[in-house]
């Protein structure tokens, strides 16, 4: 009985994320944002402004959401059992030729809880 209910509550959770659709962005030009990746273009940076307006409307959206929205994350870093972050770097990091080792790369960040949902968005250098 026990496993029939886990069985039960993985493909009710698959039928919700797979319903997921992308989020509202704004003038956010996601073209540029996706051919822009690690920052090494500078394409992200130029969408700053719309996404410092945004960040808040992104709060509660699941991890799915996220990627079908900005593609899949520039790094992915898992904390803990209940939170992972997601990292989309607007300057260049050091995966790109132009990374400038003085100084830490600007990125979004995308805190998501036990459940995946974004708890926090936060544009900054340091790490969580």
């Amino acid at each position: 009985m026990r496993s029939i209910c886990f069985l039960a509550f993985i493909a009710f959770s698959l039928l919700l994320n797979s319903c997921s659709g992308k989020l509202e962005v704004g003038d956010i030009d996601l073209v540029n944002w996706k051919n822009d990746r690690y920052g090494c273009n500078g394409l992200r940076i130029q969408q700053l402004d719309e996404i410092q307006k945004m960040k808040n409307d992104f709060l509660g959206a699941n991890n799915q959401q996220l990627i079908k929205t900005f593609g899949r994350p520039d790094r992915v870093m898992l904390v803990d059992k209940s939170q992972s972050f997601f990292f989309y770097f607007l300057d260049p990091s050091d995966k790109c030729e132009n990374f400038n080792s003085d100084e830490a790369p600007l990125k979004v960040m995308f805190r998501l809880n036990a459940i995946n949902k974004v708890s926090e968005v936060t544009i900054s250098r340091l790490d969580p």
